[in-house]
C-alpha cells in the first residue's frame, strides 16, 4: 500500500527522512520535466530540481494541508525556475518530443521543424506567458491546478493562457505559417 502525500508529509515533519526520500522518488521526475521544459537546460534543470527539494524540506513545517502537496511543491518548482532564468538572463528555450504520426522521412522532416518554430516562438515569449503554455499544453495540468501551481484565480489562468496563445500564433505567423 503506497503512502499518501499527506501521510508522508506528517512523518517528514518527525524527522522520518525515508519518507522525505519517498516524496523525492515520486516526484522528482516531474519536478525535472518541467524545470527542463521552463529553462531548456538539462544542468539547470537538475540544479531546480535539486533547490525545490531542499526547499520542500526545509518549508515543510509551513505546508497547508487544506491544499494540494503537488500544487505547493510544484509551485516552489516553478518559482525556482523562475529564479534561476532572473540570475541567468538568458532565453529559454523548449524541448518537445516530436510525435511520430505518419511514417516517412517528408512526414518527420516537417514534424521537426514545427518543434524547433515552436521552441523559438516560446523562446521569445514573456515567463508569465511561457509558463501557462508549458503547464497546460506540455504537462496537461487542468485551469484548476495551474492556477493552484501559480497562486491566480482560475479566471487570470485563462485569459493569460488565451494571451498566450495570441502571442505564439502571432510568432508563428511572423516564422511564415499560414493560419
Amino acid at each position: 500500500m503506497s503512502d499518501t502525500d499527506l501521510e508522508l508529509v506528517d512523518r517528514v515533519k518527525t524527522g522520518d527522512m525515508d519518507a522525505f526520500g519517498k516524496i523525492v522518488n515520486r516526484y522528482e521526475k516531474t519536478v525535472f520535466n518541467s524545470a527542463y521544459r521552463i529553462v531548456g537546460d538539462m544542468d539547470d534543470a537538475a540544479d531546480i530540481t535539486q533547490n525545490t527539494f531542499v526547499k520542500v524540506f526545509e518549508k515543510i513545517n509551513t505546508f497547508n494541508p487544506a491544499f494540494k502537496f503537488f500544487s505547493w511543491l510544484y509551485r516552489i518548482s516553478i518559482n525556482e525556475a523562475f529564479n534561476l532564468q532572473k540570475r541567468n538572463k538568458k532565453a529559454a528555450t523548449i524541448e518537445f518530443e516530436p510525435v511520430a504520426t505518419q511514417p516517412g522521412p517528408y512526414e518527420d522532416f516537417v514534424q521537426l521543424e514545427m518543434c524547433e518554430n515552436l521552441k523559438l516562438a516560446l523562446a521569445t515569449m514573456t515567463y508569465d506567458y511561457r509558463i501557462v503554455i508549458v503547464l497546460k499544453h506540455l504537462m496537461l495540468l487542468s485551469y484548476r491546478e495551474i492556477a493552484e501551481i501559480l497562486d491566480l484565480p482560475e479566471k487570470t489562468v485563462k485569459s493569460r493562457l488565451f494571451s498566450s496563445r495570441q502571442a505564439l500564433h502571432r510568432q508563428l505567423v511572423e516564422q511564415g505559417y499560414k493560419t
